[in-house]
């Protein structure tokens, strides 16, 4: 037999498989990139104009009129087919800034891809400038002319790496001065920032500032948190979603699918997986459509929580419980364990939950805690003219002083801030976090939220509340009535004598539940030597150990964090398409002398035909809020409506996808993000429920 010659490495070099494997092009990146999304009809149609829209109406905030007044007469402009009046000034040669601000989102390139083929197609000799790193790029000059060859490369594909981001903001004189002097060095007509609420709250600011030097500034709504949702004061929907939130919720979908299907295989996990969401649960809402997942906590729907018995108790006693509006801690981790303790008790010892990256925040006791600690450490450094976090630096020593306050050692004001009750739920909270709570405020005096681990604080009490069920014997594993039958026949023992014994439900069900007072090996045998199946000097037969050591739970856990993976990933064809009339509605409010508009497309949630892309006036949309300690005018982000089709529809499901019940579980598979062939679905599942009337 003849020895296999060596290949050298030149001979697999030559090789076309090889070069492709080793290529940084994928077969789905060069399709991607050759793709060009569909032009809603009026960018197909030649030149664009602005159609005013007196229709909608906005609550105007006084402080807005008073900081943005060259903004405030601005509408909602329509893109329409120009005239040959305008279709001149469309025309005309321009030079275009753009930027990214913030996280990325999946879409970002098209955006840029968009806004670029539009300014290319109206007039060759129209120059786009890509600002490096953001904001920074646009206050140190730093930008490159985009081209074919480069906008080319990311057509289509996820992240921002063409220009970069950051999060600088330009809030100061001196940072806007910078940004002018950018924009005059670089000849600018126009300045595009796509961003989040907090920089299209920006882009407003400069197009006030800016205004005055004829430089045009609009902003692209961008955030994977779906939290930018744009209605007038009468409801009428203008921006149904921001963009990147459905290739975001698609990629989180298919990681949480799978572990829904590693869950029922493995049959061992519970899977609790943290998605990105702080202020709202859109992604939760939307990952729970996809998935099905046996227990998605809604943020927004904690806070709605009343506690009717609480409520009913305080009435017999002619009393307010107002204790009982508002969700706490503790009863939260119930609500989990219910879920748990009710799948265990049907043989099913694993699942799914989902929960929102900011829950804490809608949990009323938790933001009582803030506020209160928030004015004790406050009020002691006035007082004291100390530092509280230098007085005291261990947690026994913040947690000792806490107490004297409840004994009456320490007075603040008329009546102690910190009650019996705060100390109470105080102490039922982790060690960790309780350290959370009590840590230093950031230089404006506030509680420093990003540092808390959400999933890690629920679970805790999940396990602590678990470990009570469990030597109590409320938490128990149920046995399937065929397996316990078919264990004992086959030790030659009647089931019949000693189901009773051993099972609070023989006889009734498909799942049996071990007895609550049998919680060891000891209460067992009592038990069996109780009802004359055993004497005091047997050994429990091993068929019988083995149906009970069955029952006992042995809570095994594994925690998921899905954020950065999702904004990261490439784009759904949906976002493609969405991104890419974005960008092409950025140029038209361009041409059309806008400045201070939000680009969006009106009908997302129909049919692509129906699609309408429009200019939103920033300014009207913002209003007062603390934000750093001080009052400052933003966008308000969006929430997850409770009366909306798809919050309904996830609420009236959830006892079918916990599953708990005797059967198989309820789970769907979403899929990866395709991009081939016609099965990827059109829009968020969000947006068509929420469509529907």
């Amino acid at each position: 037999m003849s020895e296999k010659r060596l290949m050298s490495l030149d001979e697999l070099f030559s090789h076309d498989c090889v070069q492709e494997i080793i290529g940084e092009d994928s077969l789905d990146a060069i399709e991607r990139r050759a793709y060009t999304p569909p032009l809603c009809e009026v960018f197909q149609n030649g030149p664009t104009a602005l159609e005013t829209q007196n229709q909608y109406r906005f609550n105007i905030d006084g402080a807005a009129k008073e900081q943005l007044p060259h903004l405030m007469e601005n509408r909602v402009e329509k893109v329409v087919t120009a005239g040959e009046e305008a279709a001149e000034g469309y025309l005309r040669p321009r030079a275009i800034g753009i930027a990214f601000s913030g996280g990325p989102a999946p879409g970002g390139h098209n955006v840029i891809a968009g806004l670029y083929d539009a300014a290319k197609k109206a007039n060759p000799e129209n120059r786009v400038y890509g600002f490096i790193l953001g904001q920074d790029g646009i206050i140190e000059g730093n930008a490159c002319e985009l081209t074919d060859e480069i906008v080319n490369q990311y057509r289509n594909l996820g992240g921002f790496c063409m220009i970069k981001t950051g999060r600088t903001k330009i809030d100061t004189r001196s940072k806007m001065r910078l940004s002018v002097e950018t924009c005059k060095k670089f000849g600018l007509d126009a300045l595009v920032v796509i961003g989040g609420d907090d920089s299209n709250t920006n882009a407003a600011f400069m197009a006030e500032s800016m205004k005055e030097e004829g430089i045009q500034v609009i902003g692209v709504p961008k955030t994977i948190d779906g939290d930018i949702q744009v209605k007038d004061a009468d409801g009428k929907s203008l921006c149904a979603i921001s963009f990147g939130f459905h290739s975001a919720a698609r990629s989180f979908a298919r990681n949480v699918g799978d572990l829904c299907t590693d869950g029922s295989s493995d049959v061992k996990y519970w899977h609790f997986c943290k998605v990105m969401g702080r202020v709202a649960s859109h992604l939760a809402l939307e990952v729970s459509l996809q998935t099905h997942a046996n227990l998605t906590l809604i943020g927004e729907d904690l806070a709605d929580y009343v506690d009717e018995d609480r409520v009913e108790k305080a009435k017999a006693e002619g009393t307010v419980d107002y204790t009982a509006y508002g969700m706490t801690l503790r009863h939260l981790s119930r609500v989990v364990c219910d879920a748990i303790v009710r799948r265990a008790a049907v043989g099913k010892n694993y699942g799914v939950v989902v929960i929102p990256e900011g829950i804490l925040e809608f949990i009323n006791e938790v933001q009582i805690f803030i506020i209160k600690l928030n004015t004790i450490i406050s009020e002691y450094n006035d007082v004291h003219d100390t530092d509280f976090h230098t007085d005291f630096r261990t947690l026994e020593e913040k947690l000792e002083y806490l107490r004297r306050l409840v004994r009456g050692i320490r007075k603040m004001g008329p009546e102690t801030i910190w009650n019996a009750r705060d100390d109470e739920l105080f102490n039922d909270i982790p060690e960790f976090f309780q350290a959370g709570l009590l840590i230093e405020r950031d230089s404006h005096g506030n509680f420093q939220f990003s540092q808390v681990e959400t999933d890690r604080v629920i679970l805790e009490l999940v396990m602590d509340y678990l470990d009570i069920l469990k030597e109590k014997g409320r938490y128990k594993v149920g046995i399937e009535e065929s397996y316990y039958a078919k264990a004992l026949s086959q030790a030659g023992l009647s089931s019949d004598l000693y189901g009773p014994v051993l099972f609070r439900n023989y006889g009734v069900g498909r799942y049996l539940l071990i007895k609550e007072e049998l919680i060891s090996h000891k209460t067992l045998k009592q038990a069996l030597v109780k009802a004359g199946l055993l004497e005091d000097e047997d050994q429990v037969p091993m068929a019988i150990l083995k149906i009970y050591n069955k029952s006992v739970p042995n809570f095994k856990v594994q925690t998921h964090f899905y954020g950065y993976d999702g904004r990261g990933s490439d784009p759904t064809k949906f976002d493609c398409t969405y991104t890419y009339n974005l960008g092409q509605t950025a140029f038209s409010l361009i041409a059309g002398g806008s400045t201070g508009h939000m680009v969006g497309i009106r009908n997302l949630e129909r049919s692509f035909d129906e699609w309408e892309p429009l200019g939103i006036p920033i300014a009207p949309l913002m209003h007062l809020e603390e934000r750093g300690g001080k009052m400052k005018l933003v966008l308000e982000k969006s929430v997850v409506e409770l009366d909306s089709n798809a919050f309904r529809i996830v609420k009236a499901m959830r006892e079918k996808w916990m599953a708990a019940y005797p059967g198989p579980d309820r789970f769907r598979k979403p899929g990866a993000i395709r991009f081939r062939g016609d099965l990827e679905e059109e829009k968020p599942m969000m947006l068509t429920l929420n469509s529907l009337e």
